[in-house]
């Protein structure tokens, strides 16, 4: 029986089942579609990842004996569409059986079952063998309750795996060393030199030219650094355990204008692609840890694995247990445009500036500054979740839509009235004043409100705490904020709220 099988691009998993052995009755089929390329305008950084990984997967499998048919972006028999394409390959290679792995996109899942129906052979679904979770474990956890906090999934993750456990009990004693992985860089501890691929992508780049695929963001190297291969992925896994993973946790949240990455792992890209798995990297770093636990300490490990586990696993789960709803939430009613600098990173508020500036240089920012300066900047001048959605999932070389949208939708957002975040995460200028030195050389003064150089910040916060007041002022969590501005004088208000509504209606002079 001619059996055809489709591989999407972020499930370039080699170690799957289907391919231990190869078979001559096995045709396996990606596709380089501008269905893919289009639908949001992607960074530059991110088609060439995508196209160079899976044109590396095609050979790899070619390399272990599997019937592997490839259609390149200009490949004239590529009809840019998903159903087209399989329709011609069902045809020319007369399949009786039609196989797909479970898509992690909610629109490819729905188009795929729709797909199904329109055909008269056997098809059938399998799991991608990548997460911890399956698609539907978080609706079935979270039954019946009315919150979903992740920290309850955390835990009950560490449990049933058995990591970081010890006699039924949190190794250390501590579920949670978040409060140890807050501190600022102040460049006292060195930074080691990045891990660096150099994938020549000559020929996905004159492909992207010549389809005249509109891109975002800049690729001015001859190489691509990210991980495009699982053997890539694995020698960068090894270069964080070796040196990154000593300080990972401290200054997972900091931010500092000389360094893009700190200490962080740079593998997200190779593990939504499926080059490696959660388990891979768990593993990993836990066979590290007990042999170098002289060295680093448990505050590093849990940090890092519970952006793994916890985070990374719940945000998935949540993807399915709130789509497609979800994607049309906006329960603060937020309507204004993204303003031009999120495309040039033209602003004189140099976190933004810096934050924006590294996006579109890298594809690539790490979650406090996604949270907490991009994501920030939009809540607080109540940007439409659409305009946000399409930003960050274009922007970043690692955004797929199921762990992009949930975190944008949901925790920098807002979006969902708290179902991802239990409050907004909003802040003034001191916590970016905190957790980096973004403040030191800006143009605008961190400690002022209402004057012409005060960060825009100061009063834009307190301006979206006063007019989001019905739809937030019930929030346990922002009680002591509300408490702060019910003391607030009236006239002191009138001027945060006046200088705000003038940078929200004239954000490109700021």
């Amino acid at each position: 029986m001619k059996i055809l099988r489709l591989i999407l691009g972020d499930q370039l998993n080699i170690k799957h089942s289907w391919f231990k052995e190869p078979n001559d009755n096995v045709v396996y089929c990606l596709f380089e579609m501008r269905q893919e390329t289009d639908y949001v305008t992607h960074h530059i950084q991110k088609v060439i990842g995508f196209f160079g990984a899976m044109r590396q997967f095609s050979e790899d499998l070619k390399d272990k004996g599997h019937h592997v048919v490839y259609y390149k972006i200009n490949n004239s028999e590529n009809t840019q569409s998903l159903t087209d394409n399989l329709l011609k390959v069902l045809e020319k290679h007369n399949i009786e059986t039609f196989e797909y792995l479970e898509p992690d996109e909610y629109r490819l899942h729905q188009q795929l079952i729709e797909f199904c129906k329109t055909i008269d052979i056997q098809h059938s679904v399998s799991s991608t063998e990548h997460f911890y979770t399956n698609r539907n474990d978080l609706k079935t956890f979270f039954k019946g309750k009315k919150q979903y906090l992740m920290e309850n999934f955390y835990r009950d993750m560490r449990k049933k795996h058995d990591i970081l456990m010890h006699a039924g009990q949190p190794e250390g004693g501590k579920w949670n060393y978040d409060k140890s992985n807050r501190n600022r860089w102040k460049g006292d501890v060195d930074i080691p030199t990045y891990k660096l691929f150099k994938n020549n992508v000559d020929a996905v780049i004159l492909d992207i030219e010549q389809s005249k695929i509109k891109t975002i963001g800049k690729f001015d190297t001859k190489t691509f650094s990210y991980p495009i291969t699982r053997k890539q992925a694995l020698e960068q896994l090894k270069y964080f355990c070796e040196a990154l993973l000593i300080h990972f946790g401290d200054y997972q949240d900091a931010m500092h204008t000389d360094e893009v990455y700190l200490f962080h792992s740079r593998l997200s890209f190779a593990m939504n692609v499926k080059l490696i798995s959660a388990k891979d990297v768990v593993k990993t770093v836990l066979n590290y840890y007990r042999k170098h636990g002289e060295d680093i300490s448990i505050s590093q490990v849990e940090g890092f694995i519970r952006q793994v586990i916890g985070w990374r696993e719940y945000m998935r789960g949540m993807y399915w247990a709130l789509m497609p709803g979800f994607k049309n939430e906006n329960q603060l009613n937020n309507k204004n445009k993204l303003p031009d600098f999120f495309w040039t990173g033209n602003t004189k508020m140099n976190c933004l500036k810096q934050a924006i500036t590294n996006s579109l240089d890298n594809g690539y920012a790490h979650h406090i500054q996604r949270l907490m300066i991009t994501g920030n900047y939009a809540l607080l001048t109540e940007t439409h979740p659409d305009e946000v959605d399409k930003w960050y999932l274009g922007i970043y070389v690692d955004a797929v839509e199921w762990v992009q949208i949930t975190n944008t939708r949901g925790m920098s957002q807002f979006s969902d009235g708290g179902k991802i975040a239990t409050k907004p995460y909003v802040s003034s200028a001191s916590y970016i004043s905190k957790m980096s030195n973004y403040c030191d050389n800006c143009h605008y003064n961190k400690s002022k409100k209402t004057e012409y150089n005060a960060c825009p910040f100061n009063s834009l916060y307190w301006n979206f705490l006063d007019s989001k007041r019905p739809e937030l002022q019930n929030n346990f969590r922002m009680k002591m904020m509300y408490s702060v501005l019910d003391k607030m004088k009236a006239p002191d208000l009138a001027k945060l709220k006046e200088r705000a509504q003038h940078i929200i209606a004239h954000q490109d002079e700021y």
